[in-house]
């Protein structure tokens, strides 16, 4: 596993240890894990309270040699790495934040940032739908979201995507410390200086009754900052990529706009943006598919396999964006589902809606075959997906 071949197309290799066993030991990399690439497995194990998320109770797992890593806490010791009562507690907040009614408030100003970096590429012949528009569109909703000052964007960019690339460890943990130190400091600026933002609302919210530590409140920002934008742009570039490998479902722009709703959710199955789920560990033995995995022990549940489960989805390797009888595990299972779902379909639609309004025809410019991808365990798209543009024509005076 996570070599170049697998970055590329891990599907055959996820398809082979399916069908030798949905569970399998793995003895790469720093520790030993065990991978599940079954959807009812899968799905059992995302919402199994027996499997703890507590990484720091977990550390001699990850560890084995002694060698631990030098993880900044903002991002070692996260909402996404807590179990009950403290993920219940730190949840709330961000649950908060999400609700479809505050999702839907934002559909303007999305719209607006969308227009605004289609009229960017539309002087342009070609463009890279990744770094262009993909990337940008969630990284200015969240970083508005949370009162980022445009000019610190792309140094956040840098140091989030840092944090998934594979190999060398000693980079990630660098990036995880450089984006710490910044969400403190701005957390730090915010106590002093409030605005109308996400964070500014947070930390009113702790000083009527307060129920995080400091600590806890940058964990909190920095996890608003990464994970609201990595999977959304993820998934821009892979339904987009999907539309431009397609040209069946490109023929007629006003039923691509009107499918636009399912074709992201078979987007969602066939490539999820998130490919590996975040790591599990086995408080006490547990069997899945007559597999028993013994206590402590490291688990990685990849989603992307699971979505593509023959025992769960007819023909899994065809893209049919027609609805499925099984719904996708993109965004999770049980208490850890993602809690920005909503807002991450809504800025996809628009994204795609805004783009093939103005750019009705979109072709590759290289073959799909060549397209580099994201080196990252967790992270699924392409790196870059240069497009050639071909903008609607003007309409005809009456």
């Amino acid at each position: 596993m996570f070599d170049d071949e697998f970055f590329r197309d891990p599907y055959p290799l996820y398809d082979r240890l399916r069908e030798q066993c949905p569970v399998q030991r793995m003895d790469g990399g720093r520790f030993p894990f065990w991978l599940i690439t079954g959807y009812a497995e899968a799905r059992e194990a995302l919402a199994d309270p027996r499997l703890s998320k507590d990484t720091s109770a977990f550390e001699h797992v990850l560890a084995p040699d002694g060698r631990t890593r030098d993880i900044a806490p903002a991002i070692a010791r996260s909402l996404l790495a807590t179990d009950p009562p403290d993920h219940t507690r730190l949840r709330r907040p961000v649950t908060r934040a999400f609700t479809p009614q505050l999702t839907d408030r934002l559909t303007p100003r999305i719209e607006q940032i969308a227009a605004d970096l289609v009229a960017d590429l539309a002087d342009r012949r070609e463009a890279d739908l990744v770094a262009d528009f993909a990337v940008p569109l969630p990284l200015t909703v969240i970083c508005e979201l949370l009162g980022v000052p445009p000019e610190d964007r792309p140094a956040l960019r840098t140091w989030s995507q840092d944090l998934f690339l594979h190999g060398d460890h000693r980079h990630r943990d660098a990036a995880s410390h450089h984006i710490a130190a910044y969400m403190t400091d701005l957390v730090t600026t915010r106590r002093t200086t409030r605005g109308d933002d996400l964070l500014s609302a947070l930390l009113n919210d702790q000083d009527e009754a307060p129920t995080m530590s400091p600590e806890e409140l940058v964990s909190l920002a920095t996890l608003f900052v990464v994970a609201g934008h990595e999977t959304t742009a993820n998934l821009i570039a892979n339904t987009a990529l999907m539309l431009l490998t397609r040209p069946a479902l490109m023929s007629d722009p006003h039923t691509t706009l009107e499918a636009l709703p399912q074709i992201i959710e078979e987007a969602l199955r066939f490539d999820a943006p998130l490919g590996i789920a975040t790591i599990r560990f086995t408080r006490e033995p547990v069997t899945y598919a007559d597999t028993e995995i013994p206590a402590d022990q490291a688990i990685m549940i990849s989603l992307a396999a699971a979505n593509r489960d023959p025992r769960s989805f007819t023909s899994p390797h065809t893209f049919t964006p027609t609805p499925r009888p099984q719904p996708h595990l993109s965004f999770g299972h049980g208490p850890h589902y993602c809690p920005g779902a909503r807002l991450a379909k809504l800025e996809t639609h628009i994204a795609l809606t805004t783009l093939l309004t103005t750019f009705p025809t979109l072709t590759l410019t290289q073959p799909p075959s060549t397209l580099p991808w994201r080196q990252s365990r967790q992270m699924r798209s392409p790196q870059t997906l240069p497009t050639l543009l071909s903008a609607a024509p003007p309409p005809q005076p009456l």
